[in-house]
């Protein structure tokens, strides 16, 4: 692939499109350079975006990133760009994660580009679904779109499910007695509504979704027991459509190519109609995430539990400026 000069109002859209993908308590863990002069852009991990004792590995960060990485790559190729990726380009400096070389003379991927009006319309929706099944191609969808960034997605029995929303609700309480976990979600997320000065990240109150009455979706309280004033209950799906990603190994590298494959399913469910949510709470937890991969499969590494059905489009979590996070030089 040729490299060359792409205009920056062109690369600012592209880092807009980019920054619109879902991270671990909407920190947004990324920055990006644009190196103009010969038409590469980076993507760093934004150091002062991490959740030390939420992800003291950094795995969730590289999701977010991946993710950011792959809606880049969506809206280059619906740009009518082609994208050259490689991940990890320099071993000495592990926050470097990728780096991209937008081409303007490759064919660029048609099936990517596709996906691009999902981009703004893809939101996690903590709002009830509708107990109805997901039709069998569209589920074979779904696992196409992660295959295509080598991970597996998996639709997991009745048994595992139940056994998965079990694991979910030791992870809340195991959250529920940290004080260091707590302080995260407590920092990251708001019970009221800020007005006017709402800040650029973060889970705002609108996107909490009603808390749940008798049911046990796996859908993240981030009230975490604190009073929210005018927040309603609901009952959701008695029987959670679930969906399990995962990696046949579990290091930076891998992370990443589970963040691009979780944001190509999550916007191919949005294309097909579907709303999703997602949690990490039981993945979080070294001594419990082992139990969430279905012994019956060859998924070595759970990296995401997503949960997808049909209903109301979740609210849209705020988003920094784009001049917050590239840099253009």
């Amino acid at each position: 692939m040729t490299a060359q000069t792409i205009d920056t109002n062109t690369v600012t859209a592209l880092v807009a499109d980019a920054a619109a993908a879902p991270s671990q308590h909407n920190t947004q863990p990324w920055a990006f350079r644009y190196l103009r002069g010969i038409g590469v852009l980076r993507l760093y991990a934004d150091p002062a975006r991490t959740l030390p004792r939420t992800d003291p590995d950094g795995r969730g960060l590289h999701l977010g990133c991946g993710a950011a990485l792959f809606n880049l790559r969506v809206a280059a190729a619906a740009t009518g760009l082609g994208s050259d990726v490689k991940l990890l380009p320099d071993r000495e400096d592990a926050g470097f994660l990728a780096e991209v070389h937008l081409c303007g003379t490759a064919r660029p991927d048609r099936m990517l580009a596709r996906l691009h009006p999902a981009i703004p319309r893809r939101h996690c929706s903590r709002l009830p679904f509708r107990d109805e099944d997901i039709p069998a191609d569209v589920q074979e969808r779904l696992c196409d779109a992660a295959r295509a960034e080598g991970t597996q997605l998996l639709f997991p029995g009745a048994w595992h499910v139940q056994s998965i929303l079990e694991l979910v609700q030791d992870a809340e309480g195991r959250e529920a007695l940290d004080p260091g976990v707590r302080g995260e979600t407590v920092q990251w997320t708001r019970t009221e509504s800020s007005g006017a000065a709402e800040p650029a990240d973060g889970i705002p109150a609108e996107a909490f979704g009603p808390g749940q009455h008798v049911t046990a979706a796996p859908v993240r309280d981030f009230a975490a027991g604190r009073p929210m004033p005018g927040r309603g209950w609901a009952s959701f799906e008695k029987n959670p459509r679930i969906a399990l990603l995962g990696t046949a190994y579990d290091g930076p590298a891998d992370w990443l190519r589970a963040g691009q494959a979780l944001q190509r399913v999550l916007l191919q469910a949005t294309a097909d109609g579907l709303v999703t949510s997602v949690t990490s709470q039981p993945l979080e937890w070294s001594e419990i995430r082992w139990a969430v991969r279905d012994p019956l499969s060859d998924m070595a590494h759970v990296q995401m539990v997503l949960r997808l059905g049909y209903g109301p489009e979740g609210h849209a979590s705020p988003r920094r400026p784009v001049a917050e996070v590239l840099d253009i030089v």
